[in-house]
């Protein structure tokens, strides 16, 4: 076999550009791949190259957490906070993103100065496309593991059936319709994971980046149209998965928009010697079945321990109270008693809502034993109460015990939650008129 034609000299403008795309890349993606390094069965006291590892990916993320505090403090005034919300489009990403920026202009022009005699970089871009291909592909393949197995949006919890649609957050209306739906979830997930799944062979590297493209930009409008904070980092995965598909979109074009004939791709062996490129194909294959698995599996815990197979509360279920009395005073369920309860909801085994005659709803960490109900708060460490619950006949619950400084007394019937149109409605093949509820 031989080698590939000699790469033509690039535009100073290709040669800077380039320098930017590698700069920027390498950098966001970091510390990708080291993160994927540790052994999960192995166990971690043994696992030497797992803890090694961990403690440089560790102080990659401490250092960005020395450098944005930093840059904003000095350029903005702004005292940043680096935690784990669950957002990914906080003050600490954008000056992130800023940090990334500078530092792929300081980069790309110290190469450019330092570097006058190469014409073009056929090798690193081959290397950088290998990097980002696979960096995009274990994301979105992670975010497909977590649809498939429907573990990223479980099915509509108890006390959120029971949330009026204006009370709904956009993003709450999102998590609501993805959860309601298993075979839509599917869909969606199976389609990440074949953009990401075919982005791992180069023959197919196009087809997986046309592929990714296309879900990413549904991802995108969601996050932008319904205010789901993970706008940078879908737009990100977007823009690697462009980066994939731009040397090929002059053929696209030729093909699609123009009706020329497009010429075929250059994709020559990777070495001289084929036993070596059958090797590297069988590792990729191997390692690739492997992180399938483990995603799946991975998901599917979740699911086990977060999501729809979640161990449910002894008390499970929707109660309505229609009996209740403060310090010994009956409150009738009046809509002007906005502070009355209107139903306690027992879902996952450490929460207790409570839904208000207002509609409103009130959240409590729960501990349940012998009888006992254990409350807290989660933003108020010092606020507790205790109740004892009993089930004088089935679907009848009574609780009684002190609650925000009284005496509380409710008496509970049991709903079947099943009777939500959104959870029973199903899926009919023939309707002679819209049912639209």
């Amino acid at each position: 076999m031989g080698l590939p034609a000699p790469t033509p000299e690039w535009s100073f403008a290709q040669r800077v550009g380039f320098r930017c795309a590698f700069a920027y890349w390498i950098v966001y993606n970091l510390p990708f791949p080291l993160q994927y390094l540790q052994i999960p069965v192995v166990p971690r006291e043994h696992d030497f190259i797992g803890r090694y590892v961990g403690w440089v990916v560790g102080k990659y993320s401490e250092m960005w957490q020395i450098i944005v505090p930093w840059v904003g403090k000095r350029l903005f005034d702004v005292d940043i906070v680096f935690r784990f919300t669950g957002s990914g489009d906080t003050t600490y990403n954008y000056v992130q993103m800023l940090c990334y920026a500078v530092f792929t202009v300081v980069l790309a022009a110290a190469w450019t100065l330092l570097d006058r005699k190469s014409l073009s970089y056929p090798r690193l871009l081959g290397g950088l496309r290998v990097y980002v291909r696979f960096a995009l592909a274990t994301i979105i393949m992670s975010y497909g593991a977590y649809k498939v197995i429907k573990s990223q949006f479980p099915n509509p919890s108890l006390d959120r059936l029971l949330q009026p649609y204006g009370d709904s957050s956009p993003m709450g209306l999102v998590w609501t319709f993805m959860g309601a739906s298993e075979g839509y979830n599917i869909f969606t997930g199976g389609g990440e994971m074949l953009g990401g799944l075919l982005l791992t062979t180069r023959r197919t590297t196009l087809l997986g980046a046309l592929v990714s493209m296309a879900v990413l930009l549904n991802v995108i409008m969601l996050n932008f149209c319904y205010d789901v904070p993970v706008k940078l980092f879908s737009v990100h995965l977007f823009a690697m998965a462009l980066f994939l598909a731009l040397p090929d979109l002059g053929r696209l074009a030729n093909v699609l928009v123009f009706n020329r004939p497009a010429a075929a791709a250059d994709i020559h062996p990777l070495t001289r010697w084929r036993w070596l490129n059958w090797t590297t194909v069988a590792l990729r294959t191997v390692l690739v079945g492997y992180y399938v698995y483990l995603t799946l599996n991975q998901s599917y815990t979740v699911r086990q321990t977060y999501g729809d197979l979640h161990e449910k509360s002894p008390l499970y279920g929707i109660w309505t109270v229609e009996e209740f009395a403060v310090d010994g005073q009956d409150r009738p369920p009046l809509i002007t008693d906005a502070t009355r309860w209107r139903r306690v909801v027992f879902d996952y085994p450490n929460t207790l809502a409570v839904q208000l005659m207002s509609d409103s709803r009130q959240r409590y960490g729960l501990k349940i034993e012998e009888q006992t109900l254990s409350l807290t708060k989660r933003d108020d460490p010092n606020w507790k109460s205790d109740m004892s619950y009993q089930q004088p006949e089935p679907g009848l619950l009574v609780l009684e015990g002190s609650f925000d400084g009284k005496k509380v007394r409710a008496k509970c019937r049991r709903v079947d939650e099943s009777e939500f149109l959104l959870v029973s409605r199903g899926f009919h093949w023939i309707n002679e008129f819209p049912f639209n509820k």
